[in-house]
Parts: structure tokens; C-alpha cells; sequence
């Protein structure tokens, strides 16, 4: 399973989404997404992690006078299949990864682009992920 976001959003906090189409597993062609319900939950991930990560770079860019014109994230959802089992007929496990690819446009430094690398990872949805979370869940009295 392979799911593809691109989140692009400039100065202005004016942001496209482009994905994948979930409905065809071979097409690897990128759409306008015009409602979120047009993406499966995994596609849904991709977009709140690539334009959470893309306000987060914006917002640091603007407060500390970085040049940053437009952020361009390139986020893939993959279940890899585990190289490292031992009995591999036998077992059903996937390691799940995203890939977040940031392209940086605007008069930037090398130790610009490092910095905002580094700031990327202080988005909430990247620390949720990264860390985790517990989900505790319970049905509603009504």
C-alpha cells in the first residue's frame, strides 16, 4: 500500500493539496484535492502532518526574518514488509513509514535550510507520530 501527498504553501499561508488517487493503485499521477473527503484517513494523515509542518516553517520564517517564500512537502505513506523476521512464511508484520521530502524555495543560507530542517520536526502532528499517543476511546451516554 502507497499513498502520495504533496502540501505546497507560500508566505501568505495560501496552501494546495495534491494526492494520489487511493481508487487507482497503479497510477502515480498527483490530483487537486478538493475536499478532504476525497482522501482515505492515511491520505488525511499525510495532509494535516505536510501542512501543520508547512505553517509551522512559515510562522518560524516570518518571526525570525528568513527569506522563505513557499514550502513544497512531498509525504508518502508505505507498509514495508519486515526484512529482519526470522520465520517470514509465518508472520503478517509491516512496518509502517512516512516520508516527508521538504523543498525549501526563497534566499536561503545553507544554515537557513538547516535550521528550518531542524524546526520541521517541532510540528505537533510530527511529534505525535514520532512519540506517539494514546487514544482512549468510549461510547457516548446518548
Amino acid at each position: 500500500m502507497s499513498e502520495k501527498v504533496v502540501v505546497r504553501q507560500n508566505r501568505d499561508f495560501l496552501t494546495e493539496i495534491l494526492a494520489t488517487d487511493p481508487h487507482r493503485p497503479g497510477d502515480s499521477k498527483l490530483y487537486p484535492v478538493e475536499h478532504l473527503y476525497h482522501l482515505t484517513p492515511y491520505g488525511m494523515l499525510l495532509a494535516s502532518l505536510g501542512t501543520c509542518t508547512a505553517i509551522v516553517l512559515h510562522t518560524y520564517a516570518q518571526h525570525h526574518g528568513v527569506d522563505l517564500e513557499e514550502v513544497e512537502l512531498r509525504l508518502s505513506y508505505e507498509r514495508i514488509f519486515a526484512d529482519d523476521c526470522r520465520d517470514c512464511e509465518a508472520i503478517d508484520t509491516y512496518e509502517e513509514q512516512i516520508v516527508e521530502e521538504i523543498a525549501l524555495k526563497g534566499h536561503l543560507s545553507p544554515q537557513e535550510r538547516q535550521k528550518l530542517l531542524l524546526i520541521a520536526r517541532h510540528c505537533p502532528i510530527h511529534k505525535m507520530l514520532h512519540q506517539g499517543i494514546e487514544v482512549v476511546s468510549h461510547l457516548s451516554e446518548s
